[in-house]
């Protein structure tokens, strides 16, 4: 809530009743000798986190000297501040906030004419949402089955300006609400709905089901914010004129004016919170999962081909270590055609080569494959050498 006055001033300050923030102060030109804050810097009065019902009475209670005689800025910053009534800040300053944030609850009050429901007799209200819906069967070509489809075909909405005003005539100030269409959670109440059915011969029917689309009717919808209804409006508040209008924040933050009251609200965010955490970790924890199993599979891939690298260098070794034994001895005729020491005892089928012993053979890395022809072995049949 912003309060602005170009000269010196004595603040005159209507009724309001608000949680608990922070009250700041914000200079536009260098204050009197009496007031202890430097120009263009603010001073912050916490505010207790219960409702309080604020009057030029209550705000002078705070003994500032920035009240007065001073062109000045003051915000009402922030919900929930859990300082005793009346307590201080520090004597430092710091800088506002760019958003000034409040709950405000009240009746909603026409500021000037209502709009009245077009179907409903003695139903007035200042939001008015007509809605024009089309429902429909379309065949599922994979599923084989007729599916419910929806469609809005028309939507027109009216408002008109309204205020939010204690339920008790004179016992506070009526705050202007800007721009209820982009309210997050905007409660309407439906007064009138009706559906039309569709009327439809045999051969519209015989041409539904070619088509794929079986129309069902219209549904006619009017929705209304009745004028008395207790509503809940949190948002950005400022100070215009003479006016206290609440409107969306301007940094991103939603706005809302539910049925609901503050408490029903924010425990609805919480339980949103809620979700979102649980959902968070179980996407945490299924990524983490997901990578434990890659990483476990690429390392016994890699231990798999490591201990296959080992054993062909000791048996690489192990061959060479018999070649200097056999000090360039005369290969037999039979001999392995790999090792060049061991007889021939491996027949390789489907191929039919004879060219391995059986430890040359067992070395091969997997797939086996001949030698000879390079085809895959798939059967092995030992010879016996008489």
């Amino acid at each position: 809530m912003r309060f602005t006055k170009k000269k010196p001033f004595c603040l005159k300050i209507p009724p309001l009743q608000l949680s608990g923030g922070a009250l700041k102060c914000e200079h536009l030109v260098p204050g009197p000798p009496q007031c202890p804050c430097p120009p263009h810097m603010t001073t912050t009065h916490l505010l207790p986190p219960h409702p309080v019902h604020f009057t030029k009475k209550t705000l002078l209670s705070l003994k500032t000297p920035t009240l007065h005689g001073v062109s000045c800025h003051l915000t009402v910053q922030g919900l929930g501040s859990h300082a005793p009534f009346g307590a201080r800040a520090p004597p430092q300053c710091t800088r506002p906030p760019p958003v000034s944030s409040g709950c405000v609850a009240g009746v909603v009050r026409s500021v000037k004419d209502t709009l009245s429901s077009q179907f409903v007799e003695d139903c007035r209200g200042v939001v008015q949402r007509l809605t024009l819906q089309e429902h429909k069967m379309v065949w599922n070509r994979t599923t084989h089955l007729w599916n419910d489809y929806e469609k809005v075909i028309h939507q027109r909405t009216n408002t008109a300006p309204f205020d939010l005003a204690p339920p008790e005539d004179g016992a506070g100030v009526a705050v202007r609400v800007m721009k209820p269409l982009e309210a997050a959670e905007l409660s309407l109440e439906t007064v009138h709905e009706k559906f039309h059915p569709s009327v439809q011969s045999f051969t519209d029917v015989l041409g539904h089901y070619i088509s794929g689309e079986r129309p069902k009717g219209i549904q006619e919808t009017e929705q209304m914010l009745k004028v008395g209804t207790l509503l809940t409006g949190v948002g950005e508040l400022v100070l215009d004129s003479d006016t206290v209008k609440l409107q969306p924040p301007k940094q991103g933050l939603r706005y809302y004016l539910s049925s609901a009251d503050f408490d029903t609200l924010l425990q609805k965010q919480q339980a949103s919170v809620r979700l979102w955490k649980i959902l968070a970790f179980l996407s945490g924890f299924a990524t983490c999962t997901v990578l434990f199993f890659l990483l476990r599979k690429q390392y016994r891939h890699r231990r798999e081909r490591r201990r296959l690298q080992q054993l062909q260098e000791e048996f690489r070794q192990a061959q060479e270590l018999r070649l200097r034994h056999e000090n360039a001895a005369e290969v037999p005729k039979n001999a392995c055609v790999i090792c060049l020491s061991n007889a021939k005892a491996c027949v390789f089928l489907e191929c039919g080569h004879v060219c391995s012993c059986t430890e040359c053979y067992r070395a091969l890395p997997d797939p086996k494959a001949c030698p000879i022809c390079r085809q895959r072995i798939t059967r092995v049949v030992p010879l016996y050498n008489s």
